[in-house]
């Protein structure tokens, strides 16, 4: 029979392991939940999260999104669009730049366009792009990425004062490919917790 304390321990690493893993279920739900959702209507303006980008050209993956995004645009959704995404390591130009020339390049007027280029991560980016609606009448966004980006995207919005409405892509490689999908999924499985629980502006 084991010791009294030894065995209070083994219960509470079995709680631990039971807490752990049913929220890690319910947020790989939530992600899956989110994946399948398109909320997209009239707002303030769309949000395209930034991608790689290669030599000044998007990336498939950012390609996708930025087709996605200019398709909501003309069909009169938000007046502005704001593109995200800084610079990455030895890169002359920035995601956002570059989703900036395509759209421009397709028929968005640069009047109707605004860059975010100085976020290194997604919370950062939708910090900045909160800074930048300041001035809004209302916060409403549409936030275009990727299927598994979704429910990420929903609570860093809310974090910042955003009222976001999701519309991810899918045409993006990511999403053709059942494996690269469930790699992307299992992560944000694990990456949803953290930011819900963790607000980086403490």
């Amino acid at each position: 029979m084991l010791p009294r304390r030894r065995t209070n321990w083994w219960r509470l690493g079995w709680l631990l392991g039971t807490l752990v893993a049913g929220t890690w279920l319910a947020s790989l739900i939530g992600v899956l939940v989110w994946e399948h959702r398109d909320t997209a209507r009239p707002a303030s303006a769309i949000v395209v999260l930034g991608a790689a980008q290669y030599v000044g050209h998007p990336s498939p993956v950012l390609r996708a999104r930025l087709d996605h995004a200019i398709a909501l645009w003309r069909r009169g959704l938000a007046p502005h669009m704001i593109f995200t995404g800084g610079f990455g390591d030895h890169d002359t130009t920035s995601e956002a730049a570059v989703g900036q020339h395509y759209a421009i390049e397709h028929g968005v007027p640069p009047k109707d366009i605004l860059i975010e280029n100085v976020g290194r991560s997604t919370d950062e980016s939708l910090q900045n792009v909160a800074a930048l609606m300041e001035a809004e009448p209302t916060r409403e966004v549409i936030l275009v990425s990727d299927p598994f980006h979704m429910l990420r995207l929903v609570i860093l919005a809310r974090r910042y004062g955003l009222t976001p409405y999701t519309s991810p892509t899918r045409t993006s490689p990511i999403s053709q490919s059942w494996r690269e999908s469930w790699k992307y999924t299992l992560g944000e499985s694990i990456k949803v917790p953290v930011v819900f629980l963790l607000d980086s502006r403490e």
